[in-house]
């Protein structure tokens, strides 16, 4: 795997792999820069060095290479990294080693399970087309849903069969595998043990759930009968080992390319609404495929932008799903508004009723969350009492508090006070509060590296005569720079010439004192940029030195020890010395 990964090393490009995962803009000769994924900000702080083919966030302080970089957002292991990172570039993989048979197990199952779900997404797709699927087709008809979005998102159906995709199935793997696949339901035996298998879907819409790289990994199932058997009228696959609800979100594979490009998510309910808004040319559109947003749903869309707009259905349950991904979004930093539809239309029946234009101006009109929240607050707390405006105070207050901008969130207060008929130093002073408490909880970070120190840690990440010449003054006096807020760093690139340095360096502060000296360079210093900085610190050291003689001598002085004056006077007279010839 080591020499592997050198080699995907070698052939992967940094900027490209983290660029599909963050938008990144040009920062200067080498560098780029863009809003890090690993914490929350509004200003970018995270660079990328394309010569050096490494990253560096100068506001948590992660650095590292591509492999740091997939591992750290893909929460992936090394070797899954390596996978990863190769497979993005096209670089065939070694066969597998695995490190325990366990390992080895769960890895073939998963590769089992999705080849069942493409099966069954073949087989859906097959029935759909058959006599049988008519009413099927004639549902998305009626829904406006056009073939070529029923083959783009691969719209299938199930007949109303209980064996026809077990039988299948079977023929593919054994019985506990179908099982784990949650394409089955399983009838248990009196004495608890599984019994008969059966098709989980059936008479239903199948709607196939993708992940990230488009491989089928669930189903979201629409019934099309009628009355108290029907069941729900939504039915979602099963948590298994390939899918968990709260960790998809439907259409992202298609959709992360538009977003990076448009700047900004559009999130909907429903699969309905995202197939509709995606098929009339407004492609940066994701959904929650009907489910709460959950903070791992948060974390897939920070990958692609910290724009979003939220467009949820009009009724009860859709507007406190959309407080709610609201107040998510706000805690990671996102800049979030809110379309609110005309007629109390759903998306899909808006967009089909009065037009993609209608809908695109719906977008461009949509408010910022603070106008909504407040609006919101008024039409849940409406009359001007007292207690009703204190409700409507309370319910906007925990909105306010999770805003990360100071100025943003003094004008959502004193919007809220003016709109509520609030008392404005009331909220003022809630703020206040608040802010206060938001300092506590801030780490403050300082580097205090020197141009002395940018220079030094430069010169060892290059290699050759200059990595030579700061080494060898480093590993010879090492008293030279013991002050220096980098020594660790400097003395563990000395004792070794690495052409990797930023991996190194195993301690994340040197790591992140080195890439905070070499985010930004142009070429490796020269020879006698090295030299000048090692004679400026042995300079500052002597002169240091200096001072502290003469201190001791004058302590000596008034003691009366006139045998310590005399040997401090020698010294004093070499620190001259040496000074002069610094000076010379």
């Amino acid at each position: 795997m080591t020499d592997f990964a050198q080699t995907v090393k070698q052939q992967a490009d940094i900027l490209k792999v983290i660029g599909g995962y963050i938008r990144l803009r040009k920062a200067g000769a080498q560098n780029y820069s863009g809003l890090c994924p690993f914490h929350k900000e509004k200003s970018p702080s995270f660079s990328v060095h394309a010569g050096r083919q490494f990253f560096h966030c100068f506001g948590c302080g992660v650095s590292g290479d591509v492999f740091t970089f997939v591992a750290k957002i893909e929460n992936q292991t090394f070797p899954e990294s390596v996978r990863t990172v190769a497979l993005k570039c096209g670089i065939p993989l070694p066969k597998r080693e695995y490190n325990s048979p366990e390992e080895a197990a769960e890895a073939r199952l998963r590769r089992n399970l999705l080849d069942l779900h493409e099966a069954a997404t073949v087989w859906f797709e097959e029935q759909f087309r058959s006599p049988e699927g008519a009413l099927a087709r004639e549902y998305l008809a009626g829904r406006g849903v056009s073939p070529e979005a029923v083959k783009l998102f691969r719209i299938g159906y199930a007949p109303d069969n209980f064996n026809a995709l077990r039988d299948r199935l079977l023929q593919m793997a054994d019985q506990e595998t179908v099982r784990a696949s949650g394409l089955v339901s399983v009838k248990e035996n009196e004495d608890g043990t599984p019994g008969r298998m059966y098709d989980r879907f059936r008479k239903r819409v199948m709607f196939p759930i993708c992940n990230e790289s488009g491989r089928v990994i669930a189903f979201t199932a629409r019934t099309l009968d009628t009355g108290d058997k029907a069941g729900p009228k939504y039915m979602n696959s099963p948590e298994t080992p390939l899918y968990s609800k709260g960790q998809v979100l439907f259409n992202l594979d298609k959709a992360k390319a538009p977003m990076r490009s448009m700047e900004f998510a559009l999130l909907v309910e429903g699969q309905m609404d995202c197939i509709s808004v995606f098929m009339r040319g407004i492609q940066n559109v994701i959904a929650t495929s009907g489910t709460a947003f959950t903070e791992q749903q948060v974390a897939l869309l920070r990958r692609q932008t910290s724009n979003v707009v939220v467009n949820f259905d009009p009724d009860a349950a859709g507007a406190n799903a959309a407080e709610k991904s609201i107040t998510l979004l706000t805690e990671e930093g996102f800049a979030i508004k809110v379309v609110t539809l005309d007629g109390g239309l759903d998306p899909d029946r808006f967009i089909r009723e009065r037009g993609v234009e209608a809908y695109v101006a719906a977008i461009r009109g949509a408010r910022r969350q603070s106008d909504y929240l407040i609006e919101r607050a008024r039409q849940q707390f409406p009359g001007a009492s007292s207690d009703q405006k204190v409700k409507a105070m309370n319910f906007l207050l925990p909105h306010i508090r999770r805003i990360p901008e100071k100025l943003e969130r003094d004008q959502f207060a004193m919007d809220a006070a003016q709109k509520l008929g609030i008392d404005s130093a009331v909220l003022r002073e809630e703020l206040r509060q608040a802010a206060q408490k938001r300092r506590d909880r801030v780490e403050i970070r300082a580097s205090g590296i020197t141009e002395v120190e940018r220079v030094l840690l430069r010169a060892l990440a290059s290699g050759g005569a200059v990595w030579q010449a700061a080494a060898t003054a480093i590993l010879q006096h090492p008293e030279w720079f013991a002050h220096l807020a980098g020594f660790s760093a400097l003395t563990s690139l000395a004792a070794t010439s690495s052409p990797d340095p930023i991996n190194a360096l195993s301690d994340p502060e040197q790591r992140a004192l080195l890439a905070q000296a070499l985010m930004g360079e142009t070429d490796p210093p020269e020879v006698s940029s090295v030299g000048d900085a090692i004679h400026g610190l042995r300079l500052r050291q002597l002169e240091h030195d200096q001072r502290e003689v003469r201190a001791l001598i004058g302590e000596a002085e008034r003691r009366g020890d006139w045998a310590e004056v005399a040997v401090l006077s020698q010294r004093k007279l070499a620190l001259d010395r040496e000074l002069r010839q610094l000076h010379q």
